[in-house]
């Protein structure tokens, strides 16, 4: 077993968690990353969320340059190592997971992070406004760990409600939160023909053809489909599970359940009717179903629609984002796309990452305070990334100055985000 006592404790091994660890870790900070599998990567990785989500100010007419990125600092520090390992795309958002397991194991190895895998979280002790311990369960049975400071990167906010945070989940009308999709493979595709003879709108038109005839039972207006690292395979995110909560188990599992049908009914409806997938084979599914949202801590400040779609730079600001607002129906078909302006792009404040009343935990990824409509924008992996690398540059300030998360001086914290090439 590890040591038991460290500076700063991350709750979470995503994208977010890997980010948040790293920037702690490489300003001097003993850190240990509580992982529930046996690889890093949250989302990248379990979920087989891919490709990763456009990260560039959005343009009218010309195509984009390294300089159009917003989200940099350890999130371009996982591309070029991808990209080093033959692990990334040309088109720099589909990456091979695999290798994207091993450049985050790499990563941590570098910055002296100590890492505990197939380890869940399964409580918190807190005394007033601190967490003095968190309860680990793994192999070796329930362990208690100590920290200074605590960064809750599970996705869920597992450990802000186990320390007792005020949150919300889902929409305020009936607290209902976009679909979950089981992401999943198909091989042995014939791209050849595929690419000459079956047309997007036509799959399609056939698909909703399916679905008002009752052959497709599946909710999803469309099938989505992007290209792989593997010529013969497609990747599809396309399955739709609404009205079922991910924060409880039983809806988690009958989730899995459910979206596992869909997968298959998919894979039929593909097989047999689009041209170039008549020897297609079902390769994987996600270890788990894609979530895009669950608990939302309630911070020091709500971070609104209106804030990203009028691209708000705060003064306070850990991270940037142009990814859209996108709020797959909670209830069934539909998809609402609201953009962001060209060129530009919205921030995302410190406060936001505070949870109201305690003083040494703060959010990184998509649990961080905001509403609803909000919260489908920012919450896709580069800009978890960024606010995971915020969250931990603000926890090294923290065991450095003492008190709470919410007097980091900001400015030396847009200090160590600048010298570390990151965007705010």
């Amino acid at each position: 077993m590890p040591d038991r006592n460290y500076d700063i404790i991350v709750a979470g091994g995503g994208l977010s968690g890997v980010a948040a660890a790293a920037a702690a870790a490489r300003e001097g900070c003993r850190v240990l990353i509580a992982e529930r599998y046996g690889f890093l990567g949250g989302m990248a990785t379990a979920g087989l969320v891919n490709p990763f989500m456009p990260y560039t100010v959005r343009k009218a007419k010309h195509e984009f340059t390294r300089q159009d990125e917003v989200n940099r600092g350890i999130f371009r520090e996982m591309l070029e190592n991808l990209a080093e390992l033959d692990g990334l795309h040309p088109n720099r958002q589909t990456f091979n997971e695999e290798i994207l397991k091993l450049v985050l194991d790499r990563m941590m190895k570098k910055y002296n992070v100590k890492v505990m895998f197939h380890s869940f979280l399964t409580g918190a002790k807190r005394i007033g406004n601190k967490i003095e311990t968190i309860a680990v369960t793994n192999k070796s049975g329930v362990t208690e760990f100590s920290a200074k400071y605590f960064i809750d990167a599970t996705g869920d906010a597992d450990l802000s409600m186990l320390a007792g945070c005020e949150f919300k989940i889902g929409r305020d009308a009936d607290h209902l939160c976009q679909p979950m999709t089981l992401c999943f493979r198909l091989a042995n595709v014939d791209r050849i023909k595929y690419n000459k003879e079956a047309d997007r709108t036509a799959i399609n038109e056939k698909y909703k053809e399916f679905k008002r005839k009752g052959i497709i039972s599946n909710p999803r207006e469309n099938v989505l489909v992007f290209d792989h690292m593997v010529d013969d395979v497609l990747h599809f995110n396309s399955t739709r599970i609404i009205k079922k909560c991910a924060v409880d188990a039983v809806d988690l599992s009958e989730a899995e359940i459910q979206a596992r049908e869909q997968v298959y009914e998919l894979f039929r409806f593909m097989k047999e009717n689009i041209p170039g997938f008549e020897n297609a084979q079902i390769l994987m599914s996600a270890a788990q179903i894609g979530v895009r949202e669950s608990r939302r801590i309630v911070g020091e400040y709500t971070i609104t629609q209106d804030d990203l779609l009028k691209t708000i730079k705060f003064e306070d600001s850990i991270a940037r984002g142009t990814y859209p607002v996108d709020i797959h129906n909670p209830d069934g078909s539909g998809t609402i796309i609201k953009e962001i302006p060209y060129e530009d792009y919205y921030t995302i404040p410190y406060r936001a990452l505070i949870p109201k009343g305690i003083d040494n935990l703060i959010a990184a990824g998509r649990p961080i305070s905001s509403t609803h409509e909000a919260h489908s924008a920012y919450r896709v992996m580069p800009i978890c990334a960024c606010i995971g690398e915020g969250a931990g540059a603000a926890a090294a300030i923290a065991v450095k100055d003492g008190g709470a998360f919410r007097d980091v001086d900001v400015k030396k914290l847009h200090e160590i985000l600048d010298r570390n090439g990151a965007l705010y």
